[in-house]
């Protein structure tokens, strides 16, 4: 783990919202798995002052490159967005605890909201690698958002869709999606991200069908390494809460453990 300036090979606007970067990762000597996170320097000056994180999108170990989709949204990401191909960005991870695959599971499912697409997005890459069937419901404002459904696609994935816009992506919608997948095929683990009420939801499934669940969680960092404790969360360990750091116990958690 360590900060490496990496060339960005092309940074461009994917919708109204969300744009895509492209590093060149040769640089770095250091394993990457989904799930896990790099904090990025989103300028070449002190402002904006602190980095900000971002899940693994895609990874290309042949090539040696890392993708990023990102949501704009303040000033960090605003100031990322005038980073142009053939500049250098500080890169600084892996960070995190990444997501876990048994050996045993042939077929899992994926649950994602918004940006949280993304983090599942190299869930769905390391599966098809492996010949592991991924089934994913994507949730989003509108399909303008649903920009990583092709790269699902892509990796075999079969794919539902749930907007606001269309008015399919409620909690009770996506319940009946969620069951009558759980009835249908051999899911054998569930992985989430990006969606408080969609991840309770999956929570109180996946305990009924007693199915194991991991959940990536989004939290507001600072500095990312557990020193500052600005992005702490509350599990259950024996009975008992427990406070633990996102950046450093997580972001990926048990979803049974987590406190929603």
């Amino acid at each position: 783990m360590k900060s490496i300036p990496m060339k960005v090979t092309a940074n461009q606007q994917v919708s109204e919202r969300y744009w895509h970067m492209k590093v060149d990762a040769s640089e770095l000597d250091a394993e990457v798995s989904p799930g896990q996170f790099f904090q990025l320097r989103c300028g070449h000056d002190l402002n904006p002052l602190l980095r900000r994180p971002f899940s693994i999108y895609r990874i290309n170990r042949r090539e040696r490159t890392l993708e990023f989709l990102y949501l704009v949204k303040g000033a960090g990401t605003k100031r990322l967005t005038q980073m142009k191909a053939g500049e250098y960005v500080d890169v600084f991870g892996p960070l995190g605890t990444p997501f876990v695959l048994q050996d045993e599971w042939k077929t899992i499912l994926l649950l994602a909201r918004g940006v949280g697409i993304a983090t599942l997005a190299a869930l769905a890459q390391d599966a098809a690698e492996k010949g592991v069937q991924a089934v994913a419901i994507l949730s989003a404002r509108s399909r303008n958002d649903l920009l990583a459904a092709e790269t699902l696609q892509g990796f075999g994935a079969k794919v539902l869709y749930v907007t606001d816009e269309e008015g399919t992506s409620d909690v009770s919608a996506v319940r009946r999606l969620l069951e009558g997948l759980l009835r249908e095929d051999p899911i054998q683990a569930a992985f989430t991200c990006g969606s408080k009420r969609l991840s309770k939801l999956l929570q109180e499934l996946a305990a009924t069908h007693g199915i194991p669940a991991q959940i990536a969680l989004e939290e507001h960092m600072g500095c990312a390494m557990g020193v500052c404790f600005a992005c702490v969360c509350d599990v259950r360990e024996g009975g008992q809460l427990k406070t633990v750091r996102v950046c450093k116990e997580g972001p990926v958690f048990p979803l049974e453990k987590v406190v929603l």
